[in-house]
């Protein structure tokens, strides 16, 4: 009996696990942006794989292309995965993060398009792999949407915040702060795309759009605001409290 007992409780929290696993997986979905280019590229890589069935005799080509092309497809829908999550948590005077990936700058900065004055700026890089789906990190009335076309250099760098492609928007929270967020496109990005319209209201969990491929978002904060975040520190959308406001 002692030995059974001390057994069972690392199976059921095995067990547990498995299950809080299972229900994260049934709430992943895919992102609408990918809709067309899943649809075309399932349809290339078919009609490619048929394509070298038919020519060849040997089945080694049409084998190796097919093992490649069902690799890339799998990285395809991994990039365009847009799990649903809900803030379930008092979202008074909190910033939440915008994006799954790793904060690469947490600095008090100088921010010229808006507010031409030094703020708080916390950035967080997204990689190939991370979920590219952008979520509003404050509750809050839309002042400003722009988007501005233009270089495509690596999203780390600190010129691709004023030199990529990007859109900016600024939120006015209950409070009457002012929050700017800053999409930014990275080296294999080639499209910014952002819902939120301005003169409308939004709250955290809705999206606020997505970058495609390897980019960024910078989150422009009052100086006196409280990073709750690192350099390093691994971040999830619309989860990870990075801030808190005064």
């Amino acid at each position: 009996m002692c030995v059974v007992g001390a057994y069972l409780p690392p199976v059921i929290n095995r067990m547990g696990k498995r299950l809080r696993k299972l229900r994260k997986i049934r709430k992943i979905r895919l992102h609408r942006e990918g809709t067309h280019i899943l649809i075309i590229s399932a349809i290339v890589m078919a009609a490619l794989c048929a394509a070298l069935h038919y020519v060849f005799q040997s089945r080694v080509p049409f084998i190796v292309v097919t093992v490649l092309c069902s690799l890339v497809y799998i990285l395809i829908v991994n990039f365009y995965r847009c799990p649903i999550r809900k803030f379930e948590f008092d979202t008074t005077n909190i910033v939440v993060a915008p994006a799954d990936g790793k904060v690469v700058v947490v600095e008090e900065t100088d921010e010229y398009e808006y507010f031409h004055e030094r703020r708080l700026m916390i950035s967080i890089f997204m990689s190939p792999l991370n979920v590219h789906a952008n979520w509003i990190p404050v509750d809050g009335h839309v002042k400003y949407v722009r988007h501005y076309n233009g270089n495509h250099r690596a999203a780390w760098l600190p010129k691709s915040s004023i030199e990529n492609e990007r859109s900016t928007i600024v939120i006015e929270t209950p409070s009457g702060q002012e929050i700017l967020v800053r999409q930014v496109a990275g080296a294999m990005a080639r499209r910014v795309v952002t819902y939120l319209e301005e003169g409308a209201d939004y709250e955290i969990d809705e999206h606020l759009g997505f970058i495609k491929l390897g980019s960024r978002v910078d989150v422009y904060l009052p100086l006196n605001a409280e990073p709750l975040v690192e350099l390093g520190h691994k971040t999830t959308g619309n989860e990870t409290v990075i801030a808190k406001l005064k």
